[in-house]
């Protein structure tokens, strides 16, 4: 039995960066909710993983490869659509290092993915969402949107824009019918976050996960379904006097601003 609400029903939701960490747990839970998801990825296997997973549990799900960063591949995917109702623009890449550090290749691969990604969902999503008299635009962004972090100058500058982003589109089309807004996370328990420990930190990565879990108040990292949650109850008809905002998902990270 599915222990979620259907208040996505029947709703047709597009989510890039589903192949795994937050996306995929964004795809999974709208797909229980009720929604036909198109689960967007750079990895087409991956892509086709979850969707797999998805109908193997009774959910409607298609798999598509595409690099958001990629104009006409992204117009390609959202011409190719029968509908849209939901738009969640997640697909990112991280970055560390400063602004001495960050190298303009750096740069230019931040800007294109995190910014020209989200850029080319709005750009190609928003008419296709009009089609229908509206609908629903989440994008993640990150507390690093609005807080100043240590060593994330370029991947800052990203999710500052993708919160810009937000605020434009939703007053823009307050009045036709399509809400906007974010999710900020702090650290969130992903396979970047793994990865990451692995690279950096070889035979010390329980060590450092403890510390990187205990620097948020609350003494743990998040974890995807938590912003799969939050995702699926502001896309649904729940949130319909929600518009413009951005939640931090930061297990207390902003008390100690």
């Amino acid at each position: 039995m599915n222990p979620f609400p259907s208040r996505l029903q029947q709703t047709h939701a597009l989510v890039t960066g589903a192949g795994s960490g937050i996306g995929r747990a964004i795809a999974e839970r709208f797909a229980a909710e009720g929604a036909i998801v198109y689960a967007v990825d750079a990895s087409l296997a991956a892509a086709e993983t979850v969707a797999d997973g998805i109908r193997a549990t009774g959910g409607k799900a298609s798999a598509v490869g595409c690099d958001v960063s990629q104009t006409e591949a992204m117009q390609a995917v959202f011409a190719a659509l029968p509908r849209l109702d939901i738009l969640v623009n997640n697909a990112g890449i991280a970055h560390i290092g400063t602004v001495e550090s960050t190298t303009p290749a750096d740069l230019d691969r931040l800007y294109a993915v995190n910014i020209k990604g989200v850029y080319h969902g709005l750009h190609f999503g928003v008419p296709r969402l009009l089609e229908q008299g509206g609908g629903v635009v989440l994008n993640l962004a990150s507390i690093a949107s609005h807080l100043g972090l240590p060593d994330r100058f370029g991947y800052s500058m990203t999710k500052g824009a993708v919160l810009s982003m937000t605020l434009s589109v939703a007053r823009d089309y307050v009045g036709r019918g399509i809400r906007c807004n974010c999710i900020c996370p702090a650290r969130v328990h992903t396979p970047f976050v793994d990865g990451f420990l692995a690279k950096n930190y070889p035979g010390r990565e329980a060590e450092m996960f403890a510390k990187l879990a205990a620097a948020q108040p609350i003494g743990r990292m998040g974890t995807p379904d938590e912003v799969a949650a939050l995702a699926a109850f502001l896309c649904s008809r729940e949130a319909g006097f929600i518009t413009g905002s951005s939640y931090d998902l930061d297990g207390g990270t902003t008390l100690l601003r």
